[in-house]
């Protein structure tokens, strides 16, 4: 018997696989080698089916889009302007040899082929000539192209859209009218305000992947020490990447689900994060059980009985809270449920078939250099003395361990003398960061800080500002009935932060509510009159919002039946529509969380300190973020979206680290208590988890490549909050909690009676 080990040993454990074994591991490999070849394509084609104005997302009962459907009943189609605004290079005066140019080019641009088709912008606008319009102190004038929404971003047979190529043709042709007069053109309005957006967004599909790959590897190498391993685990991330993407895209090229550039760049990293973690947590169990197995095999099925419950209950907490934001009224939110489940769904299937199979494939030899033997000398022959750690837990005059506990091992030992002072320490000092949680502002924010880098749309929003009332050429619209559109239009008049304000006549010529737009009868369209009127304020600011809401009500005493849309309207809309999805969706969350963990620890004591533990750690994130927001980075404010999301996987994703503790721990109770199996688990999952958190936050971290505001929050947020969850709560508070605690933690279960 020793015989046989010591040769065992002397060759690095060369003890092979049962055939049949070897056989379906490379069934599995083949079939996710299929599936590879067809979901690659579908993740590359997703940029074709994302929806990024935010208008689109707002539901049917929302009143500004109700004014959306009913505007299309006067216009024929939903407008969406695209605004070319210049100004002299010195700031002067424009000269009439200026306006003359730009009269030539307003002119010229409804005939500029589209690139990438036969058609022209004509085909794309609502009303058939393009005016221009100077300003009031002659520094700058505007040409106002009133594009068909529905046309120019619905995509054609090739999957691509038209406003993306008809941002770039009329900028081009204004940059080169401008340059000869000596001139600066801008592109604005919300057409080019949505082009910038979709630009943006167009690095998701290389730049964000290929950065976050990037950075699991390096981490990867330096976890494993070797050049071969990481690999293996990359490759099932990937795969499980390419099942989410062939689910998903025809999912969302038939409507079933709303997939935005914000959404697709989540799934990409959720996907490769989740992944990697259950990668971590699958190959550190495995590579337990090589030391005391001589079958890859048999070490396999050990390591995978062990772990696929964590991990599964892992991947149905997040799946859980994902789809609770199905609840969610806002488009976006709810899309990003479905979108971010599936993606969960594919990295799970691919980190328990593939990874598993690639690792019998890989044998021993997979974890070169350093290969670990069958020579029981792994973590698991020290367990007891990791478990003596605690004076708490060794009894009275018992002799000290043999060997001096290091890492974490060490840690466990300090929890385990200190536990109550330790939780209590923790937990003050959370609570700490926590109290500046309500200074976080998410009420919105401007176009001009959506972007961290200049871009067209933003620097022609501030020209606009600084020579033309700032809502121009996104009117307030108002529908009214005809007997009551006097008193409405009466009442729009006299109303502070509004100009210009008129009935729509269906004419051809600018906006209502610019100067020059005709004095002719209304239309009327089923008994109801549609007005417009021009903000002083940029439609998505809070002056905005605030008028928007005091409208709507004065509206009220003149007619119930009043509606206000627009684009300050929808912006409130989505801000309403976005804190009631947080009140009702968070609650939701919380309780499925508790469910779970209830189900997989058979308990309620456990699964209810560890989802406080969750709660605690996400409120001190979201102070801690506050600071950093408010007076770090001095961000304008955040999207009304960005505390449900940072709840959802906070919450959800991050109670995670804390299954994978309690589970080992619930596993080592039934052999030594729960006092010395919490320090055990924590000893033996700490590197582990660990690796994981940091890899959970270097990919969210990643989403800060693309230059938006919302994912670098997001980035912020997730990434502080994951690593405050692996490092601190699940290292230091929820282990000296148990410790406290002791067998009471289990109750009502048998465990909680084992003392």
């Amino acid at each position: 018997m020793t015989g046989r080990h010591e040769t065992d040993h002397r060759h690095g454990g060369r003890v092979k696989n049962p055939r049949a074994v070897v056989v379906v591991a490379l069934l599995i490999v083949l079939a996710w080698l299929g599936i590879g070849g067809l979901g690659g394509q579908s993740v590359g084609k997703l940029s074709q089916v994302q929806k990024n104005d935010s208008s689109e997302f707002l539901p049917l009962s929302a009143e500004s889009r109700q004014v959306q459907q009913t505007a299309k009943e006067f216009t024929g189609s939903q407008a969406l302007p695209l605004i070319v605004v210049a100004t002299a290079e010195d700031g002067s005066t424009l000269t009439p040899d200026a306006l003359a140019a730009l009269g030539r080019l307003a002119t010229d641009l409804p005939g500029l082929a589209v690139e990438g088709g036969s058609a022209t912008v004509a085909d794309y606008l609502t009303a058939p000539s393009v005016p221009m319009i100077p300003s009031e102190d002659g520094k700058a004038a505007m040409l106002v192209l009133s594009l068909d929404q529905t046309k120019s971003s619905t995509p054609d047979s090739a999957g691509e859209r038209a406003l993306g190529p008809i941002a770039t043709v009329v900028g081009d042709a204004a940059d080169e009218a401008a340059s000869q007069t000596g001139l600066t053109a801008y592109v604005t309005g919300p057409a080019g305000y949505v082009a910038d957006i979709v630009k943006a967004f167009a690095g998701i599909d290389g730049l964000l992947l290929g950065v976050t790959l990037g950075v699991v590897l390096l981490i990867l190498l330096v976890v494993y020490r070797s050049p071969v391993l990481p690999f293996a685990v990359l490759l099932s991330a990937i795969f499980g990447l390419s099942l989410a993407g062939a689910i998903v895209y025809p999912l969302a090229k038939a409507g079933h689900i709303d997939l935005s550039g914000q959404s697709q760049g989540i799934m990409f990293i959720l996907v490769v994060g989740a992944a990697t973690d259950y990668a971590l947590l699958l190959v550190a169990r495995y590579k337990e059980e090589l030391h005391e197995h001589e079958s890859p095999w048999q070490a396999m099925k050990v390591a995978w009985r062990a772990t696929v419950e964590p991990i599964l209950a892992s991947a149905a907490t997040v799946i859980l809270g994902l789809l609770c934001l199905l609840l969610a009224d806002l488009g976006s939110t709810r899309g990003l449920g479905p979108v971010g489940a599936i993606g969960i769904v594919g990295a799970l299937l691919a980190s328990l078939t593939l990874l598993p199979a690639l690792l019998v494939l890989g044998r021993r030899w997979i974890f070169w250099p350093a290969i670990p033997r069958p020579d029981h000398d792994g973590v698991t022959r020290h367990l007891d003395e990791i478990g003596t750690a605690s004076p708490t837990t060794t009894p009275e005059g018992a002799s000290a361990p043999a060997r001096r506990a290091t890492g974490w091992a060490r840690l466990a030992g300090f929890v385990g003398r200190r536990p109550r002072a330790t939780w209590v320490t923790t937990a003050v000092i959370l609570l700490a960061c926590a109290a500046f949680a309500p200074t976080f502002t998410a009420k919105g924010i401007q176009q001009s800080e959506v972007f961290l880098i200049d871009v067209a749309s933003v620097s022609g929003q501030r020209v606009l500002e600084e020579h033309f009332d700032a809502g121009s050429g996104s009117p307030l619209t108002v529908i009214v009935p005809q007997d009551k559109s006097a008193q409405a239009l009466a009442l729009l008049d006299r109303t502070d932060g509004l100009t210009g304000a008129a009935a729509y006549t269906g004419v051809a010529g600018p906006p209502a509510g610019v100067p020059g737009a005709p004095t002719v009868q209304p239309k009327v369209v089923d008994g109801q009159v549609m007005l417009q009127a021009t903000l002083d304020s940029q439609p998505d600011s809070p002056e905005a919002e605030r008028l928007v809401r005091a409208l709507r009500a004065d509206l009220d005493t003149v007619t119930d039946q009043a509606l206000v849309g627009g684009r300050a309207a929808e912006a409130t809309d989505v801000n309403t529509t976005s804190n009631r999805d947080l009140l009702l969706t968070a609650p939701t969350i919380t309780v499925l969380v508790f469910l779970v963990l209830m189900l997989l620890l058979r308990a309620v004591v456990a699964p209810l300190l560890l989802l406080v533990a969750n709660l605690l750690s996400f409120g001190a994130t979201l102070g801690v973020s506050a600071i950093a927001f408010n007076h770090v980075f001095r961000f304008g404010g955040a999207d009304p979206t960005t505390i449900l999301i940072g709840f959802v996987f906070l919450v959800a994703l991050g109670v995670d680290y804390s299954i994978f503790l309690m589970t080992r721990a619930r596993e080592e109770t039934s052999k030594r208590g729960t006092q010395r199996g919490m320090l055990v688990a924590l000893a033996v999952t700490g590197g582990v988890i660990t690796s994981a958190g940091i890899v959970l936050a270097a990919t969210f971290g990643a989403l800060a490549v693309i230059p938006l505001l919302f994912l670098a929050q997001v980035a912020f947020i997730v990434a502080f909050g994951v690593l405050l969850d692996a490092l601190v709560v699940r290292s230091l508070l929820v282990p000296a909690a148990v410790v406290d605690l002791g067998d009471r933690t289990w109750l009502p279960s048998a465990l909680a009676r084992r003392g």
